[in-house]
């Protein structure tokens, strides 16, 4: 059996939009939060009802209290997109989209294996079907268990902003990094747990839900190749590169990656 996530351990944030429009689930990876992530792109989503997700002890949702599997993670994210469509939060009627960004570009494949049915489109953002080497995500989790998330912020500064943008974007930059600073640690390192054990690339062949796998063109962590990989390897694929972003495409260059997000789920 997989580790689960709990329903209630990931709470759901209004970014914009209203009910009666398509919904997009925007999501935030590892050590930000959707809020942080996705504030300045919902402008440039005015089409959809976009609700915000933080991955356990990240952003709005509380700390997870064990390990957990990617897929164990997409059952809670499916359990709560249905429990929002029976409650009425979301129009019933109206398609669903999920927008992830690195680790939540990951989930949003797992969401395409494992609840195709939810979704008629999916972006997988500055992502892949693997992220990185096992040991060294299980060796980051030991360090952040033992210290903390502040000791993961200057590398952080470095991976996930191309040159100068801290610089030109302090406030933007700054969100993120808060985010980081503020991560539970256990949590954290629960999610690092959950990137070490995945790998879907002898799998994105049974992924069915039309894909747009979008690549920051100075992303150091998942490259453009990355996102090529993904397009080709899943039945309907398309990959863009957002030349100016690295690793966090929707803060970096959120009018670029909204109108890539827009182009696409509308045509879905």
């Amino acid at each position: 059996m997989e580790p689960a996530v709990s329903i209630s351990g990931i709470i759901p944030t209004q970014l914009s939009g209203s009910r009666g429009r398509p919904v997009l689930i925007a999501a935030a990876g590892l050590g930000t939060g959707a809020k942080a992530l996705w504030t300045d792109a919902v402008a440039h989503l005015e089409d959809f009802q976009v609700i915000g997700i933080d991955l356990p002890g990240h952003g709005a949702s509380p700390a997870s209290t064990k390990p957990y599997t990617m897929a164990g993670l997409a059952t809670a994210v499916a359990g709560l997109v249905e429990q929002l469509r029976a409650a009425g939060d979301i129009d019933p009627e109206q398609k669903i989209f999920f927008a992830g960004v690195s680790m939540a570009g990951q989930l949003a494949l797992q969401l395409g294996l494992d609840h195709p049915q939810l979704f008629s489109g999916l972006a997988v953002i500055c992502s892949g079907a693997r992220i990185g080497d096992p040991q060294a995500w299980q060796e980051r989790a030991a360090t952040v268990s033992a210290a903390g998330t502040p000791t993961m912020v200057e590398g952080s500064a470095r991976r996930w902003f191309a040159p100068g943008f801290i610089e030109q974007h302090p406030e933007a930059a700054a969100r993120l990094l808060h985010s980081l600073q503020n991560a539970d640690r256990f949590a954290y390192a629960h999610a690092c747990g959950a990137l070490a054990g995945f790998d879907v690339r002898g799998r994105l062949g049974a992924v069915t839900v039309p894909v747009i796998a979008i690549a920051g063109g100075a992303d150091e962590v998942c490259p453009p190749p990355f996102a090529e990989a993904v397009a080709a390897g899943v039945q309907h694929g398309t990959a863009a590169v957002v030349a100016s972003a690295a690793h966090q495409a929707p803060a970096e260059a959120p009018e670029e990656t909204a109108a890539l997000l827009r182009r696409f789920f509308l045509a879905a």
